[in-house]
């Protein structure tokens, strides 16, 4: 890339836009042409197609509009890599993405190298103030990929026989002692939850706005493997009273006895032990207990919190227990690639706890737009507030969301059936 400069916003979000498309094509760097070629579930898509998709942004909603003269690399390519924006114009079905086999990589690499070109262009005319904005979002889009590329490769990477691994070199530090959990105590009232307006942020972290909490309690770290394992070996999967009806209906129909990418064996002395699949390769019984329990489903978060005698938090409680809070904690920059047990992490100066990293948190609120909502103008409104049916909130990030995409008042969400996404449990009272 250029080393195009000038000052003021621009400039730092030039910079951003550099060190995240730099970003995605590193995370690449341990996988093969066929790797990325892999969908392995619905809900996944190929690492090729993310590359492609993140390029597509930034052509789609900025240089088609703000570049003067911009030609398009391939006429194909604004309807091939569409995901979901309707506004904008046709595009396959998702679960099709992996027989793409035609562009191939090498053209895709070609085609983010001409956008990126294009972009320091773009950059050199000073561009105005909604360009900016939607270079910000893009390179947002695009950290979001960062993740979804992670998650989906381990599922790819856990379906193939041979488990092969996207990093050899062992965590850092998988073994710890688990921590009895202990519960900090909020005062209820009158909150404010929501953006505040310190940097960027999408359209569904806003208006700020009043909720009204009653007093609570928030659990000092996550739910951990072993502790999951006792709801399992309590007959938790067994006993349809602990899970919502639908939640139930899940439980029978995908079979469920775990948590995902776990497997069962035989221990030395006969007894049946779990181990679990990770971007580092198997994670062995004698290192499971104390590591956060991730890939768990909301109806399995629900439920678990439903025999321990607590319950999940609201998005507004978490967002009220973590402002303010440093934001550090088992993110994609330590380099783990997978949650670690909260001893092994360096605590701040005043002994604070993490709230954030390891594992997406479950929350008990629907997806819903706050009051006054709005989405973008044009196409791009699309992007979260169509989804607002269906789909609970998580909060907090996971070991695979890049520590600068994340905040007190980001809201992800998915479907309440699903568990491919490293999300885990935190309880409260």
């Amino acid at each position: 890339m250029s080393t195009t400069t000038f000052s003021g916003a621009g400039s730092a979000i030039l910079n951003r836009f550099n060190e995240v498309r730099r970003s995605t094509v590193g995370l690449c760097e341990p996988l093969s042409a066929e790797d990325m070629m892999v969908q392995s579930c619905p809900e996944a898509s190929p690492v090729k197609w993310h590359l492609a998709h993140t390029a597509w942004f930034f052509e789609a909603f900025v240089l088609r509009e703000f570049l003067p003269g911009y030609k398009l690399f391939n006429p194909d390519f604004p309807w091939l890599f569409n995901s979901y924006y309707e506004g904008f114009s046709a595009f396959p079905e998702k679960r099709l993405r992996s027989s793409f086999s035609r562009p191939g990589l090498e053209e895709i690499r070609c085609y983010r190298e001409y956008v990126d070109a294009a972009m320091q262009r773009l950059f050199e005319r000073e561009p105005e103030a909604e360009a900016l904005r939607r270079i910000e979002l893009g390179a947002n889009h695009e950290e979001q990929h960062q993740e979804l590329l992670l998650t989906d490769i381990l599922n790819a990477f856990f379906t193939n026989p041979l488990r092969p691994k996207y990093r050899e070199q062992e965590s850092k530090g998988a073994r710890g002692r688990l921590e009895p959990v202990e519960f900090t105590q909020f005062e209820g009232g009158l909150h404010e939850a929501g953006n505040a307006g310190d940097g960027f942020c999408f359209d569904n972290e806003m208006p700020r706005h009043r909720v009204w909490l009653e007093p609570f309690a928030l659990a000092d770290r996550l739910v951990t493997c072993g502790e999951y394992a006792e709801f399992m070996a309590d007959g938790g999967y067994r006993k349809p009273e602990l899970w919502l009806s639908a939640g139930w209906d899940a439980v029978k129909a995908n079979g469920w006895r775990a948590p995902l990418y776990w497997t069962e064996s035989d221990g030395a002395r006969g007894e049946h032990e779990w181990s679990a699949f990770t971007l580092r390769g198997e994670l062995p019984p004698e290192d499971l207990k104390a590591v956060p329990v991730s890939h768990v489903s909301y109806y399995e978060a629900d439920a678990y919190a439903r025999w321990a005698g607590r319950r999940l938090p609201t998005e507004f409680e978490w967002e009220t227990a973590v402002e303010g809070q440093p934001i550090e904690g088992n993110l994609l920059d330590s380099g783990n690639l997978t949650p670690i047990p909260s001893t092994n992490l360096v605590q701040n100066q005043d002994g604070a706890k993490h709230y954030y990293g390891d594992c997406w948190v479950w929350t008990s609120s629907a997806y819903l737009g706050y009051p006054g909502f709005k989405p973008l103008d044009g196409a791009l409104g699309e992007y979260n507030g169509k989804f607002m049916s269906g789909q609970m909130v998580l909060r907090g990030g996971s070991c695979v969301t890049p520590a600068r995409h994340i905040r007190s008042s980001y809201r992800n969400f998915f479907s309440p059936e699903t568990r491919w996404q490293f999300s885990g449990i935190r309880l409260a009272t």
